[in-house]
């Protein structure tokens, strides 16, 4: 029975090899409906596909010689990118493991004994050594494409973490960035604070003399020194934030939180214009978009490699021996063989249907995980767009009002002086400017902040930044 089932399997296996045949879904990747364009920017350049591809050096476009210098060493020093880095390359480990399944495997046996055969018939005894070689080939075809599924699914999984690769790294260097904009936007608030103080104890020394000419209550000198003391606290507590953003930038750039010191700087990052390009081109660039299509080309060669165990394996099997005999004649006894054997599953309680199940239920999950990472990808630049265009419009607003707040102090001082005003009076003028300037501080880093992630969100560098 198993001889003429191996009689037949053997030209069955052999054809359909030859044929090519793959069982399982072609892999389509579903289609996803996308704007013509940004709502929030009617303007649009066009972009070309750099999905895996490096960024380029995007920062260059803050003019921040800190970002310049550290950027860099996120690529090769930063510990989430070697992660990421070493699970690609057991990706492609696995790959080549699926790829050595369509070879024949080879073995060769070898053994030698010591003997010794006695004497008989007048023939003396000998003593000897016996060895022996033996070459074994099996091959298993892959007639139904199990092993090509496999390939299939193994290296659009390496493709996966290659784009997860590159999606890291741009995320760890947008961290980076958003790390340093925060550093020097609190270097920023040091310096307002400084010159507040210095403000505030101007402030205190007229009112001061005031109080010694006996022309105002001694509670405005109480107010004045309490005002001081309260601007000074607010600097020394900036120290805290200062010291948590450096020891973040440290880390992100692989170095330990004491190993790096950071001056203080005096002037923000240059804020770009960043040209959004068209929403299919998220498809091409994003990295995260890729690694989810990619998933989605491995959920589906999945589905091949489960179908295929329905189907029945050939295996061709070959060996060689070569024994020499010990004795009178010193002959080498040779010995080959060719032969198949097939195999084809019963029943297994219906494994395998419940494999094939699972296997279709785990790509329609990648296909609904792709979808929402491009409607993700959409809300976030949209998001971007809108925080920067509302954003600008508020910063022009707030340049006004610290114009304006800043004259009104002015002022108030000079009616200080002259004795028409109390402190109070002046006081309120320079907590309004104060808070204004704040004000602006905050919105400009926050403009920043949704450069960087609009950069992030639209996959990286391209030749959309325009100084």
């Amino acid at each position: 029975m198993m001889k003429t089932l191996t009689r037949r399997a053997l030209p069955i296996a052999c054809a359909m090899l030859l044929a090519g045949c793959m069982v399982g879904p072609d892999y389509r990747r579903p289609a996803v409906d996308m704007p013509p364009a940004w709502k929030e920017q009617p303007g649009w350049t066009r972009a070309q596909p750099a999905a895996t591809q490096a960024k380029g050096r995007w920062w260059r476009a803050f003019h921040d010689p800190l970002l310049d210098a550290l950027e860099p060493l996120v690529v090769v020093s930063n510990q989430t990118v070697r992660q990421s880095y070493a699970s690609y390359e057991q990706a492609l480990a696995n790959l080549r493991i699926a790829q050595a399944g369509l070879f024949p495997i080879l073995t060769v046996t070898g053994q030698q004994t010591r003997q010794n055969t006695p004497a008989s018939f007048g023939v003396p005894g000998q003593l000897g050594t016996v060895g022996g070689a033996a070459a074994n080939v099996s091959w298993t075809p892959d007639i139904w494409g199990q092993i090509r599924r496999q390939i299939e699914e193994s290296r659009a999984t390496a493709q996966a973490d290659e784009a997860l690769l590159a999606n890291a790294t741009l995320s760890e260097q947008i961290a980076l960035a958003e790390a340093v904009i925060d550093l020097r936007v609190v270097d920023a608030d040091t310096d307002l604070l400084q010159r507040t103080v210095v403000a505030y104890r101007r402030f205190l020394q007229v009112v001061a003399e005031q109080d010694l000419a006996g022309t105002v209550a001694p509670s405005q000198v109480v107010a004045a020194q309490t005002q001081l003391d309260n601007a000074r606290a607010s600097l020394i507590a900036l120290g805290v934030a200062r010291a948590q953003y450096a020891h973040a930038i440290a880390v992100l750039v692989g170095k330990n939180p004491e190993d790096l010191a950071i001056a203080h700087g005096g002037n923000l990052p240059f804020l770009p214009t960043v040209a959004a390009g068209l929403p299919s081109t998220l498809l091409q660039r994003r990295p995260d978009v890729a690694a989810a299509e990619r998933q989605m080309a491995a959920a589906n060669a999945a589905i091949g490699v489960a179908t295929a165990a329905y189907y029945p394996t050939v295996t061709l099997l070959g060996s060689y021996g070569v024994s020499p005999l010990a004795g009178l004649l010193q002959a080498s006894n040779r010995a080959w063989s060719l032969g198949a054997n097939a195999s084809e599953l019963v029943f297994n309680g219906g494994q395998n249907i419940a494999e094939v199940a699972l296997a279709r239920a785990g790509y329609q999950a990648t296909v609904a995980s792709y979808r929402n990472t491009v409607l993700g990808a959409l809300q976030s630049v949209e998001n971007d767009l809108a925080g920067l265009r509302i954003l600008a419009r508020q910063a022009d607003a707030l340049a006004i009002a610290v114009r304006d707040a800043t004259r009104g102090s002015e002022i108030a001082l000079h009616e200080l002086e002259a004795g028409t005003v109390d402190y109070t009076t002046v006081a309120l003028a320079l907590t309004t400017q104060f808070g204004d300037e704040q004000s602006a501080l905050t919105v400009h880093q926050q403009r920043l902040l949704d450069t960087v992630a609009l950069i992030g969100d639209l996959g990286g560098g391209w030749t959309g930044l325009q100084p």
